[in-house]
């Protein structure tokens, strides 16, 4: 059911399944919602309800029993037909408020919890980081979505790292992002993850709120990595430039070019890195430029709740006019319920161009 407030935004609930079983009681319970996913992987979810109501004949705890909400129980929140959070409850908490009835909250994470709590010393010897996301997948029962580019190592050495922390690492040194569906483990690209139609929100109207900056004091014109070749015994060196964006731009001017015009060249060399081939040289340097370019323009925004607003999508804005209009990458999103708004989305999108004039 779907009602609108004073601002406009819809205030429909979302409905609840815990165990594969749909708990209305919950859905009418639910006092404040926040559902977390960003580019690095893990989406979390917290859920609070009211905790007192008519149980055993009187009034009393309803959910302290853990019949309904207990420890590794599945746990998905819907909205209409969307599945808007899919994991399983990792904590509970109860709060007690001065004049206001208890309440208990869930705390719930995706099948990326399994990797955060495993934590290792090993070594991968001839792998390529394709290879060891399959092997890490595999070591957790989950199937594996990886379609990713980059070098085979002589060696990869995970230290004391939980499964989660050395697979960002890895994709990050490639240009990669992790993110969980059920029970498959996903890395691809930036520009190969999302092949959905761009979601268009009109300021205004399904765009609420919107803020956003175009900021050069992050951008570089080029970011040069070097190393060396023990094998050959020969110095490896890579510059990675705008080039590697280009197709990215969609007729904006970059952050580069606009540093460049304004400021003149500003170089970057990395000296944290130590690549021994030429492969891991350029692949290092391009995946560092693009990170840096991709957050040249910045904007966060308060949409109407869609289910197709994930982590990974585009989204088409409009009304902002000529510099800020455009497709916008989400990189973080916020599903938010509370009894004084209903249902929105937060997000943050970003873009590596500025609308040319």
């Amino acid at each position: 059911m779907a009602a609108t407030d004073d601002n406009g935004l819809k205030t429909s609930r979302p409905a609840i399944t815990v165990d594969g079983q749909p708990k209305p009681e919950l859905d009418g319970g639910l006092l404040r919602l926040q559902i977390t996913e960003t580019t690095s992987g893990l989406y979390r979810c917290e859920a609070a309800f009211s905790n007192l109501g008519d149980k055993d004949g009187g009034s009393n705890f309803l959910y302290f029993d853990r019949q309904t909400l207990d420890f590794g129980k599945a746990f998905q929140i819907k909205l209409n037909d969307d599945v808007i959070f899919d994991g399983k409850i990792t904590a509970l908490e109860a709060c007690f408020p001065e004049g206001q009835p208890p309440e208990i909250t869930v705390l719930a994470e995706d099948r990326f919890q399994d990797l955060r709590m495993t934590r290792r010393t090993r070594a991968f010897t001839d792998l390529s980081d394709s290879d060891v996301m399959n092997q890490i997948a595999t070591d957790h029962g989950l199937r594996a979505d990886i379609n990713v580019n980059g070098p085979s190592y002589k060696l990869l050495a995970q230290i004391n790292q939980s499964d989660l922390a050395f697979l960002r690492d890895r994709a990050r040194s490639i240009d990669a992002e992790l993110w969980m569906a059920g029970s498959t483990l996903s890395a691809k690209s930036r520009t190969s993850r999302s092949s959905e139609t761009p979601v268009q929100l009109n300021y205004g109207a399904e765009l609420r709120e919107f803020t956003v900056i175009a900021d050069a004091a992050g951008q570089r014109t080029s970011v040069t990595v070097g190393g060396w070749d023990v094998s050959a015994k020969s110095e490896l060196k890579f510059e990675a430039t705008e080039s590697v964006i280009s197709g990215e731009l969609n007729g904006d001017a970059s952050g580069a070019s606009i540093l460049q015009s304004a400021f003149g060249a500003r170089k970057e060399s990395l000296v944290h890195t130590v690549p021994l081939t030429s492969q891991e040289t350029q692949a290092e340097a391009e995946a560092y430029f693009k990170m840096s370019a991709r957050r040249f323009v910045v904007g966060r925004g308060v949409a109407e709740t869609n289910g197709k607003l994930r982590v990974g999508a585009f989204v088409d804005l409009k009304e902002l006019g000529q510099l800020f209009n455009g497709k916008y990458y989400l990189a973080e999103v916020r599903h938010v319920f509370d009894l004084a708004k209903g249902m929105r989305t937060e997000f943050v999108g970003e873009r590596p161009g500025l609308g040319k004039v």
